[in-house]
């Protein structure tokens, strides 16, 4: 069932650097990627259903730092629908910080669960992203050039990110949220296209990728 955005709704978007996207560096404040194609496609279809579009993702953060600052960027906001992608940075996080260590999935499980909770308590429409990672050839450099990333770093974050995709599957069917199974689709399209189509680092979608993003995400609602 698609979720109705009625006049004068509120839809926030959150997460990580996927949906951040320079969100401050841009007048409207919602970035230069997906959520900023969502509200421009929703505009021009429904000029007669205004929406109130709100942007709080932050690069890097995992569950617990949404945890840390949900109440303040999330929930004093009191949106209609929240629209969360998170996850990338809780699959990596132990071979980029040394600092970082393995997010077991049962502690990303129950972090995320405490995010849903007061939303579906308070009757907000929820709208759960899955994490992604698309197979994407060669070495590439992240941590500001600290760490190199290739195949076998790469095999790694698949293993531990499959249990966590399956976690958001299990949450949405616990909270009857709509689900974005975006790793599915940039799988199927990388197929076609080749991931680097869709994303030239595996994890941070091109121009392409968003708009998918935006287009998938935009089949949720009515």
């Amino acid at each position: 069932m698609t979720i109705t955005l009625r006049p004068g709704s509120t839809v926030m978007f959150t997460g990580d650097s996927i949906t951040d996207c320079q969100r401050l560096e841009s007048e409207d404040g919602l970035g230069f990627g997906y959520p900023l194609r969502v509200a421009g496609e929703w505009g021009l279809r429904h000029p007669d259903r205004p929406v109130t579009w709100l942007n709080t993702g932050i690069g890097g953060n995992k569950v617990m730092d949404l945890e840390a600052r949900w109440q303040t960027d999330v929930l004093d906001a009191h949106p209609d629908v929240v629209s969360i992608l998170v996850g990338v940075n809780d699959m990596g996080w132990h071979t980029l910080d040394p600092k970082g260590y393995v997010i077991p999935a049962e502690e990303f499980e129950a972090g995320y669960d405490r995010l849903l909770a007061p939303l579906a308590e308070a009757g907000t429409k929820l709208i759960l992203i899955e994490p992604f990672l698309l197979p994407i050839h060669g070495v590439v450099e992240a941590g500001a050039g600290v760490v190199r990333i290739g195949e076998k770093e790469r095999k790694e974050w698949r293993i531990d990110l499959d249990p966590k995709i399956q976690v958001v599957r299990e949450l949405a069917r616990k909270y009857g949220a709509r689900l974005l199974a975006a790793d599915g689709m940039f799988a199927e399209l990388a197929a076609t296209a080749g991931p680097e189509h869709w994303a030239a680092d595996g994890v941070h979608p091109t121009p392409a990728g968003h708009a998918a993003l935006a287009a998938a995400w935009l089949r949720l609602v009515e």
